[in-house]
């Protein structure tokens, strides 16, 4: 119960965890954070790169890039720094678009994204493949802004937000787990919300 009586409801997620983690604040705003300067663009010789444990490693222009099938889904979005920003709609490509394309081979169970800026950071590969993961090129409908990752990020909902790597250039499938730019300088490795894996 509030000081005014009310009960207070919680929203649930369907496997019944809250849909706000704990230690998170909501907000409606989208917060710019980012350790790196915004660049000025997509640099002219950008290349998606998937390399690797992989059957089919493979790059892609931009244009390329541009004409693999797309798909939009709405999730909530959590940073590390407490805030969470609920129903998100992001369009993209469905990261299972990128997997059947290169094919994991069988001892593939890390991988790291990579952005040209030079940011790094690693997830298991079943945190990768998931329903809700996809490289967005749009945010709410609209091109997203470059200080949000543009013109092309990847996105991991389930895990704070300095997995979702802004600048995406590229995915490197590993046998190994190897800690990311974050995760070398504290933060952690796994990165799971509802269980507050902020830092090591």
């Amino acid at each position: 119960m509030n000081l005014f009586g009310r009960k207070t409801v919680t929203e649930k997620l369907p496997d019944g965890k809250d849909r706000l983690p704990s230690g998170q604040y909501l907000t409606k705003k989208w917060p710019v954070l980012s350790y790196e300067r915004t660049p000025a663009g997509l640099p002219p010789d950008w290349r998606f790169k998937v390399t690797g444990l992989v059957e089919e490693p493979f790059e892609l222009t931009w244009e390329e890039f541009l004409q693999l099938p797309r798909t939009t889904l709405t999730a909530d979005f959590h940073c590390v720094t407490t805030w969470s920003r609920y129903d998100n709609t992001w369009e993209g490509v469905h990261i299972r678009e990128i997997l059947q394309r290169a094919r994991p081979l069988a001892n593939a169970h890390y991988v790291m994204a990579h952005s040209w800026t030079g940011y790094t950071t690693n997830m298991p590969l079943e945190a990768l493949d998931d329903d809700d993961v996809l490289i967005a090129l749009k945010h709410d409908e609209k091109d997203l802004p470059g200080d949000h990752g543009g013109p092309v990020r990847l996105i991991v909902p389930k895990l704070y937000a300095y997995k979702s790597a802004k600048w995406l250039d590229g995915l490197e499938f590993m046998e190994q787990d190897r800690p990311g730019f974050w995760e070398i300088r504290g933060y952690h490795n796994h990165a799971d919300p509802w269980k507050e894996e902020r830092y090591w």
